[in-house]
């Protein structure tokens, strides 16, 4: 499916996407395989907040493009840890995808308390991660042992409206492994089919979107907003897609914000203030 986009939003993708990957101080693996790796900005204070960012991209583009905003956040004083999966279109998809970033949360954070942050497809991922507990006990992914906070940024909330919309060349599609197996699959892995009868994950959840967002509708923010009855929603006006995760940009800046406000509900110590005000509503 094609899409046509402002001039605006056009070059807010060029400018954010094309910003050069910043290299981590600290690699590491969580598995054999070449995707399951992750790059860390480890933090001087031991006790600083810890963040683990699930990348966007549409469940099949690497990490790098996140690098960046990683280093910003590990600026800001935050511990962060910026995870890779097998994505889908070669050795991921379902179910390797989610086997992966289950593995991710259970393993990685090391019993620590810390925010599970993903932008658009990666906001998927985190949501998804937060309603493991609504699973059935029997499935594959199901446990009590949820993250302790989840902010979701232009999240992907609704696979069938992903699927509808044909957003990025029919991506929901590709991840669930084509037409034939949308359908039985989909209920496992979708945050808001998750949600509709238990209308909370449990997890302290904000969902953080920007108010001229061309790339993932705002539909996916108000439909999941209807249904989840504790959720916590920040619209920012005038901000796009990707200047959420682009260093230093007023999108950026709340969000660093809104991290520093969640990590303060569960203990972490703030870190150093700067400019970043972006009060919970």
């Amino acid at each position: 499916m094609s899409r046509t986009i402002s001039a605006f939003a056009a070059e807010e993708e060029k400018r954010v996407l094309g910003l050069k990957p910043v290299l981590a101080p600290v690699h590491g693996s969580y598995g054999d395989h070449p995707h399951q790796v992750y790059d860390a900005w480890p933090a001087e204070d031991p006790g600083a907040p810890l963040v683990v960012l699930l990348h966007g991209g549409y469940w099949r583009y690497d990490r790098m493009h996140l690098t960046p905003f990683a280093a910003y956040l590990a600026r800001q004083g935050f511990d962060v840890l910026l995870p890779g999966f097998r994505r889908s279109g070669g050795a991921g998809g379902y179910p390797e995808t989610f086997d992966d970033v289950t593995r991710i949360v259970d393993t990685l954070p090391q019993g620590r308390p810390y925010v599970l942050a993903g932008h658009c497809s990666g906001g998927h991922l985190a949501l998804w991660c937060a309603a493991r507990g609504l699973l059935p006990p029997g499935s594959r992914w199901h446990t009590r042992d949820l993250p302790t906070a989840v902010l979701a940024l232009a999240p992907i909330t609704d696979l069938t409206a992903t699927r509808r919309d044909g957003l990025s060349d029919d991506a929901a599609l590709l991840l669930l492994g084509g037409t034939s197996l949308f359908a039985s699959r989909m209920p496992s892995v979708d945050p808001l089919t998750l949600l509709r009868e238990a209308g909370t994950t449990g997890v302290p959840t904000v969902l953080l979107h920007g108010a001229v967002d061309e790339e993932v509708p705002l539909t996916q923010y108000a439909d999941y907003a209807s249904v989840h009855r504790d959720l916590t929603t920040v619209v920012l006006p005038g901000t796009g897609h990707y200047t959420l995760i682009e260093p230093g940009a007023p999108g950026a800046r709340a969000v660093a914000g809104t991290l520093e406000e969640m990590s303060a509900a569960f203990g972490a110590r703030r870190p150093v203030d700067d400019d970043r005000k972006a009060p919970l509503t």
